[in-house]
């Protein structure tokens, strides 16, 4: 699983993303406009950035990220969670925590993604 990146709201994985398979050419043109149009400026925490260095791209990237899980924008919330996954290779975890619109991401590193399993309590007495 080492390669893998995962995307946690609220303790629940939402997206998964398998560094092992190839991004279709097409999705790799996408990041690259999307890394082109932000060098033209980037809003982060409400300010106009130009030319934002890569800290700040990985900011609007998970904030953008959190907004589409908000809206259920599947699209947009896969192209954030690629975006995160391939320019920050390191990257296992993204863990986005809403408390009635409080949100906070936490950028996890040193942590490897483990699959969630689903439990049964049905059968049990």
């Amino acid at each position: 699983m080492e390669n893998m990146m995962a995307v946690f709201l609220n303790g629940i994985a939402q997206l998964e993303y398998d560094r092992n398979k190839l991004l279709p050419d097409h999705q790799a043109a996408y990041l690259d406009k999307m890394d082109t149009r932000m060098d033209a400026g980037i809003l982060v925490e409400g300010e106009m950035v130009r030319n934002p260095d890569q800290n700040q791209r990985t900011q609007f990237a998970a904030a953008n990220l959190v907004s589409a899980l908000k809206m259920e924008d599947e699209s947009m919330a896969a192209a954030m969670c690629s975006y995160l996954a391939i320019r920050l290779p390191e990257l296992k975890q993204v863990k986005i925590e809403d408390n009635d619109g409080e949100v906070t991401i936490e950028l996890v590193f040193d942590e490897e993604y483990r699959k969630q399993v689903a439990v049964d309590f049905t059968g049990l007495h």
